[in-house]
């Protein structure tokens, strides 16, 4: 009996470490997507995605974050277009700036800056965004926070001063670890399309990275969604005014 309910003892433990082992093979392959947040959603869009059909996407998410700029002089060809078309299609709307490490804070402010100034639609839109992740070779090399959070203080302080508000930061695990002590006083948009954020700090949370919609056609069959921890009152309280 006793080596019968051993082997029973092995064989469930096996078979538990099996199953086990393929849903977090399928959770980390994105096979089975464990974040199914309700509540006020959106998106973030950039080129990538190709045409927009705003009729079409806006019935599917309260808000969107398009991208604008990165480092201190390239600009998202479909900047303008994404976020004039998520505007008018009666979005709560705002822009984001993709961080570069290789550039001062106040050149990328100055880029970022100049492109939103472009769409004349800055009252009233989300506030902006600086999205600051580990890149090419600074995912294995990262800069140092004594490097990286002066230029991030910089354009953070750039936008504020022109924008009234401090502006969100999206961050990975990562950054957010190596940078958080520059992010202080801004809200925090947190990527992590496995499980819920770790922390309580966030505001904005990109839940997946592979939901697929009606209403583009780029070359990228994926879009990205996000949730606000909030209501869509506290969400439209965001909303910078310019007036």
């Amino acid at each position: 009996m006793k080596k019968k309910s051993l082997r029973r003892l092995i064989i469930g433990l096996s078979l538990t470490l099996v199953i086990g082992g393929g849903f977090a093979g399928a959770v980390l392959s994105k096979t089975v997507r464990l974040n199914h947040p309700k509540g006020v959603v959106g998106a973030d869009i950039s080129s990538y995605q190709g045409d927009a059909d705003w009729d079409k996407l806006s019935r599917n998410m309260d808000f969107v974050f398009v991208k604008a700029t990165e480092g201190s002089s390239f600009i998202d060809e479909k900047f303008i277009y994404n976020f004039t078309g998520a505007r008018n299609a009666g979005l709560y709307a705002g822009a984001y700036h993709f961080f570069s490490f290789d550039s001062s804070g106040s050149s990328q402010a100055e880029n970022f800056i100049a492109a939103l100034e472009e769409t004349w639609l800055t009252d009233g839109m989300l506030p902006p965004v600086i999205d600051v992740e580990p890149y090419g070779e600074y995912l294995k090399h990262p800069k140092s926070a004594d490097e990286v959070i002066p230029e991030l203080k910089d354009m953070i302080d750039s936008l504020e001063e022109k924008y009234g508000v401090k502006p969100v930061i999206y961050c990975t695990g990562s950054s957010y670890r190596l940078y958080k002590t520059g992010f202080e006083g801004c809200l925090l948009w947190e990527r992590n399309v496995y499980f819920r954020p770790f922390h309580n700090d966030w505001t904005f949370w990109q839940y997946t990275d592979t939901e697929e919609l009606d209403g583009y056609n780029g070359d990228e069959k994926y879009i990205d969604m996000n949730f606000f921890n909030g209501s869509i009152k506290e969400l439209d309280k965001l909303c910078i005014s310019m007036k």
